[in-house]
C-alpha cells in the first residue's frame, strides 16, 4: 500500500505545490506505516531527483504527450496506477489540474474527496479528519472522510517544503489510455506575465492593484515594485473585468486564491469578495489614500497615501536595500 501523489511538471521545474504535496504524503505515510509514491508526466532526471528528494519512495514516470492537458486523460491514468499501486490515500494540490482531476477520481474510485485542506490528517482507526477552510476563509470544519480509499486536495503554500536525502526508485510505465473518449481544445493566450515569473497560486510575494490606479497605463509602478521585490503581479476583479489587466492575474473569490508570504495591496478597497481569495496571505500591506478602506481592518501594515508617490520611492528603498546586501 501507498500515498499516491499526483505531481506536475510546469514551465520546465517541478511544481512547488506538487513538491509540498510529496512533503503532507511523506507525512502520512510516516502516520501509516506506508511509503509515499509519485506520479509525473514527461519529467527528465534532475526533476525526478528533485521529486524524490521531497520524499517520494517511488516515482512512476510516464512520457505521454496526450497527458499534457487533458483532465479525462490525467484521472484515467491515475485511477490505473492507484489500483496498481494498492493506494489508499491520494494526494493532490488544490490548483486548477487538482481541481479538475481529483473529483473524477473520486468518483472512479468512489472515494471520499476533502478540497482544500490546510492541516494533516487525523488518523482515528479507518478514518481521516481533515480541517479545511470555510465561509470564504472566516472559518475552519472538520471533514471526516471513511471510504477506503481517501482522497485530498491541498492548499497551495500551506505548508512548509523541505527536502531530505531520500533516494526514490524510479519505474518508467505506459498508461492504458485506448478506452477514454477525450477531446481537447487548446486556445493560445497571450501573457503579459514577465518570464520567470511564478504562477500567483505558487508566489510566495505578491504586488496586487486596484482601480486606485485609474488606468492600465499607470502600471508600470506596480510592475517595477514587483520587480525590485522578484514578487508576482495580480489585480483585483474589477481591474480584470475593464481589461486593464489579464484575467489570470485576477485574486480573489471568484478568481485565483492565494497565500503568500507578503500580498501588498494597492488602491484595493477590501471588499469581502477579494479578501476571501488572498486572506490566508501570512502578511498583508495594504496602500491606499481612503483612510477609511476595509482592506486596513485586515492589513497588518497600513500606509495611507497617494500610490504614485508611495511606489516609486519604495521600489527605490528596496533596490538600494539589496544593493547593501551584497
Amino acid at each position: 500500500m501507498s500515498v499516491l501523489v499526483y505531481t506536475e511538471i510546469n514551465k520546465g521545474r517541478v511544481k512547488k505545490a506538487s513538491l509540498e504535496c510529496i512533503n503532507y504524503g511523506a507525512k502520512i505515510a510516516e502516520l501509516t506505516g506506508s511509503s509515499v509514491t509519485a506520479f509525473v508526466n514527461n519529467a527528465n532526471q534532475s526533476q525526478l531527483e528533485e521529486i524524490g528528494l521531497a520524499g517520494a519512495s517511488k516515482i512512476i514516470s510516464v512520457k505521454n504527450d496526450a497527458l499534457k492537458s487533458d483532465s479525462m486523460l490525467l484521472s484515467a491514468a491515475m485511477e490505473q496506477i492507484a489500483k496498481s499501486e494498492k493506494s489508499k490515500v491520494i494526494i493532490f494540490a488544490f490548483d486548477i489540474n487538482g481541481k479538475a482531476i481529483a473529483p473524477r477520481l473520486s468518483a472512479k474510485l468512489k472515494a471520499g474527496l476533502v478540497s482544500g485542506a490546510v492541516d494533516y490528517p487525523v488518523i482515528k482507526g479507518d478514518s481521516f479528519e481533515v480541517n479545511k477552510n470555510v465561509f470564504s476563509g472566516k472559518a475552519t470544519a472538520t471533514y471526516k472522510i471513511n471510504s477506503e480509499i481517501k482522497i485530498i486536495a491541498i492548499l497551495p503554500n500551506s505548508f512548509p517544503l523541505t527536502s531530505g536525502q531520500n533516494k526514490s526508485t524510479i519505474v518508467d510505465l505506459d498508461v492504458d489510455l485506448t478506452n477514454v473518449n477525450s477531446k481537447i481544445i487548446i486556445k493560445e493566450i497571450k501573457s503579459d506575465n514577465v518570464v520567470g515569473m511564478i504562477p500567483l497560486p505558487e508566489a510566495e510575494l505578491v504586488v496586487s492593484a486596484g482601480r486606485g490606479l485609474k488606468g492600465p497605463e499607470n502600471w508600470g509602478i506596480v510592475e517595477d515594485l514587483a520587480n525590485s521585490l522578484g514578487a508576482t503581479t495580480a489585480c483585483s476583479r474589477p481591474v480584470a473585468d475593464l481589461h486593464w489587466r489579464p484575467h489570470h492575474e485576477h485574486v480573489g473569490q471568484t478568481g485565483v486564491a492565494i497565500r503568500p508570504n507578503l500580498y501588498i495591496a494597492i488602491g484595493i478597497s477590501g471588499a469581502i469578495q477579494h479578501l476571501a481569495g488572498v486572506n490566508g496571505s501570512k502578511t498583508i500591506v495594504v496602500i491606499n489614500n481612503d483612510k477609511d478602506a476595509p482592506f486596513f481592518k485586515s492589513a497588518d501594515y497600513g500606509i495611507i497615501g497617494d500610490a504614485f508617490s508611495i511606489l516609486p520611492k519604495l521600489t527605490i528603498a528596496i533596490k538600494k536595500f539589496k544593493q547593501n546586501q551584497n
